[in-house]
């Protein structure tokens, strides 16, 4: 069930104090603080008495009692920061209810500190495994919001993840780099770009950038029908091929195999190539002897302000979930679904990925204009 944000009509008489809890955890991406600001700035409007305790480094700071109480001074200037004022770092969630290495039970620390600030909510913005940890504490009942944060925008229940757009627009730049020095050289560029499990940035920049051959995890390529489409490419006397690659781009050959024999052939790999890029550009090589260059852009991808569209985004994710703690709804993530501000149980969304489908609209048009994707 998904519940559409309520409208306020009246504001609330008498004097309401609320205390909230911010952490941000994971991966960092370009509008971590702008929509930390959006909760804040929006509460600091109704609320009376606001107390806000930034939780250092993630999940960290809330197992071990790292935190500082937050003022009005600490959210101003941030919308255009890239980063997160927080810090943050990767706790994985099948390590959570492991003991640390003095014994520590984390679920209880995290509980404990939460108990001990008489937080009324703990605001927590991240992806999927940040989105699971959130959960877990919903299921152990604190008062949980999870706001969905991610470059790859995986995260079931959302169309869109804050960060996202940001992200499409770095690496869209890198391949619009790229094809200048591709056509002067008349080579063949491989620019690799983030993404383990789902396609999403790479599809999208790939499609912005003009490149001619897009390769994501959810379709599966044939490396012969990659260099039949570079091949084809060389004989209408075009003089360069650019090809948009996910990190985590998968072969026919290797998407058939057991889970753990792939993983031993990504191991064995790993000794002779850096990633699956340079992989690709030895095969391509190797059958048609096109002369083969890759680009990394790397964490460059995660950097940086963020845009315009992300700005305004994590805005109304903030605002939403600030909405959501005057209307003390909890165990949700605040999202959006056809461009309104959603709540979405984390029941219902947390421990699932968005996929790119090989029949969504986007990739039928970018096949229709001639871009390969090896299939």
């Amino acid at each position: 069930m998904i519940f559409e944000t309520r409208s306020r009509d009246t504001e609330m008489e008498g004097t309401m104090i609320k205390r909230i809890g911010l952490l941000t955890s994971g991966g960092d991406c370009q509008a971590l603080n702008a929509t930390m600001r959006g909760v804040v700035k929006a509460l600091s409007n109704t609320v009376d008495d606001l107390e806000v305790y930034g939780f250092d480094d993630g999940y960290k700071g809330l197992i071990y009692g790292k935190y500082r109480m937050l003022t009005a001074k600490d959210f101003s200037g941030i919308l255009t920061r890239g980063g997160t004022i927080l810090g943050t770092s990767r706790q994985p969630f099948k390590l959570m209810r492991v003991p640390d290495e003095k014994g520590l039970d984390k679920v209880e620390a995290m509980k404990q500190t939460y108990y001990k600030l008489c937080l009324d909510c703990l605001v927590i913005l991240g992806g999927n495994g940040t989105q699971k940890t959130a959960n877990l504490l919903r299921e152990e009942g604190l008062n949980i919001i999870h706001l969905p944060k991610t470059i790859d925008n995986d995260i079931y229940g959302t169309d869109m993840t804050f960060g996202f757009q940001s992200a499409v627009n770095i690496a869209t730049n890198a391949i619009d780099c790229i094809h200048t020095t591709a056509t002067s050289h008349g080579r063949v560029f491989i620019v690799e770009i983030m993404g383990h499990k789902v396609g999403s940035l790479t599809l999208h920049a790939g499609i912005a950038g003009g490149a001619d051959i897009i390769l994501i995890p959810e379709i599966p390529y044939d490396i012969k029908k990659v260099c039949a489409a570079i091949d084809k490419r060389n004989k209408e006397g075009k003089r360069f091929t650019i090809l948009a690659v996910a990190e985590g781009a998968i072969s026919r050959e290797d998407a058939e195999l057991p889970k753990k024999k792939y993983k031993e052939k990504l191991e064995e790999r790993a000794k002779k190539y850096p990633s699956v890029s340079y992989e690709i550009a030895d095969q391509i090589n190797k059958v048609i002897g096109s002369e083969v260059r890759v680009t990394v852009p790397g964490h460059i991808q995660r950097g940086g302000e963020p845009c315009p569209y992300d700005r305004v985004l994590s805005t109304r994710i903030g605002a939403g979930a600030a909405e959501a703690i005057l209307d003390e709804e909890y165990g949700i993530m605040v999202g959006i679904i056809n461009g309104k501000i959603k709540r979405i149980p984390l029941a219902e969304c947390a421990g699932k990925l968005k996929m790119v489908s090989p029949k969504d609209q986007i990739v039928k048009a970018a096949k229709q204009i001639g871009i390969s994707f090896g299939d």
